[in-house]
């Protein structure tokens, strides 16, 4: 399988965050208080303001984030972030959201959705999100401390879209959120999904 790290230079962000440095191999990223994706559902409000450091997702091929899940305060988030556009694109990773880490994503297309699932003993832990783009979804999973991936979501993804995809970092409620990034690879997508 090819496994290919993407240099952080190697990305663009949406929007810049307070402070990108890099520490050895990893980026250590510190978020602007209010950042965030979402659109419309429920909240009634637009947030455009993610930190996503994005590169081309081909068809074919997957993303993989690792970082550590230091989270404290309510929607602290980290994870990947797909774009097509301002109305199209999928975040995917840890949440601190109801006073725990919670696994899940945003799915967007025009309005957004948001599914979650407690994993509480992920907390300060190294996590890494992989998102497989093949045929016309994409397939979401995620592990801690190097264990097994598991499946998050499988989620439709046309497969003629022009994607970018890369490291989200959003800290809606709060400033100073700062968070190592470990790892940006691309490998080839997965075979199955089961």
């Amino acid at each position: 399988m090819n496994d290919d790290r993407i240099a952080w230079r190697d990305g663009r962000w949406t929007h810049p965050p307070v402070a990108a440095v890099e520490h050895g191999d990893d980026l250590v990223v510190t978020a602007a208080e209010g950042s965030d994706a979402w659109r419309l559902t429920s909240y009634g409000f637009v947030h455009d303001s993610e930190h996503a450091l994005l590169a081309p997702f081909p068809q074919d091929t997957a993303v993989e984030v690792e970082f550590a899940a230091a989270f404290s305060q309510q929607f602290d988030q980290a994870g990947v972030f797909v774009r097509i556009d301002d109305e199209h694109w999928v975040k995917a990773g840890v949440e601190y959201a109801d006073g725990q880490p919670q696994l899940g994503a945003v799915v967007t297309d025009g309005r957004s959705d948001w599914s979650v699932a407690p994993v509480p003993e992920w907390l300060g832990r190294r996590v890494l999100v992989r998102v497989s783009r093949s045929g016309d979804a994409l397939t979401i999973r995620a592990s801690v401390d190097g264990g097994e991936l598991r499946l998050v979501r499988v989620v439709p993804f046309p497969p003629e879209a022009h994607a970018e995809a890369g490291p989200l970092i959003c800290a809606p409620t709060r400033a100073g959120l700062t968070v190592p990034f470990h790892a940006w690879r691309t490998t080839a997508a997965d075979a199955a999904l089961h």
